[in-house]
């Protein structure tokens, strides 16, 4: 009998992800076990731990993937246009991804939330993400004139903070859509404001 070829292993890493992320839709984090997503691949779960230490560490690598495309998918747009209607289509088409996910795959938004409040890996990155493109935001803004910092970084950092409440998956969790919304316009109007009266 032939022996089967042997896979890479990120070729292994990257089949128990896409496994493991199609049963956490299907049952839901909670209810699959890293023996489940072994026995669906024909491997042992010995073979699942050499790949990922933890059912957490499991949840972190699907949740930076799904963080990071969201992330990326918002990461250059509409840079011809003043850098607070930049700043409110960022975060509104944020918000509303993360709304989509709330309503489309609970898991994986189940994911994202424990992988925040767990301050994993994935959460951190995904936040080193929009302080990222806020910053760029806020570099524009102040190449054009608009803005009036010494430094994009740190104001990048607190107009992040300031966003929680209709970025953060935890948060908006609790509101309605129409509320999250009112509420980001109302945010990024006072930040556009802030950035343009103080030297941050």
């Amino acid at each position: 009998m032939a022996r089967r070829p042997r896979r890479k292993a990120e070729e292994t890493r990257e089949d128990i992800l896409s496994m493991a992320e199609l049963l956490f839709r299907q049952r839901g984090f909670v209810a699959v076990s890293i023996a489940d997503i072994a026995a669906s691949l024909g491997m042992s779960p010995a073979n699942v731990f050499k790949h990922f230490r933890s059912k957490a560490a499991l949840v972190d690598a699907i949740a930076e993937r799904h963080l990071g495309d969201v992330a990326e998918r918002f990461a250059a747009f509409d840079e011809d246009l003043p850098p607070n209607e930049q700043l409110l289509r960022f975060v509104l088409r944020l918000l509303d991804s993360h709304l989509q996910d709330i309503q489309q795959n609970p898991y994986i938004f189940e994911m994202v939330l424990m992988t925040v409040e767990a301050k994993l890996d994935a959460g951190n990155r995904y936040r080193e993400r929009i302080v990222q493109k806020l910053e760029d935001i806020i570099r524009e803004g102040i190449i054009s004139g608009r803005y009036h910092c010494r430094s994009s970084e740190a104001a990048a950092t607190t107009v992040s903070d300031v966003l929680a409440s209709v970025l953060h998956p935890v948060l908006i969790a609790r509101d309605d859509k129409d509320t999250l919304v009112n509420r980001a316009k109302q945010i990024v109007d006072f930040v556009d404001a802030a950035l343009q009266n103080s030297a941050c």
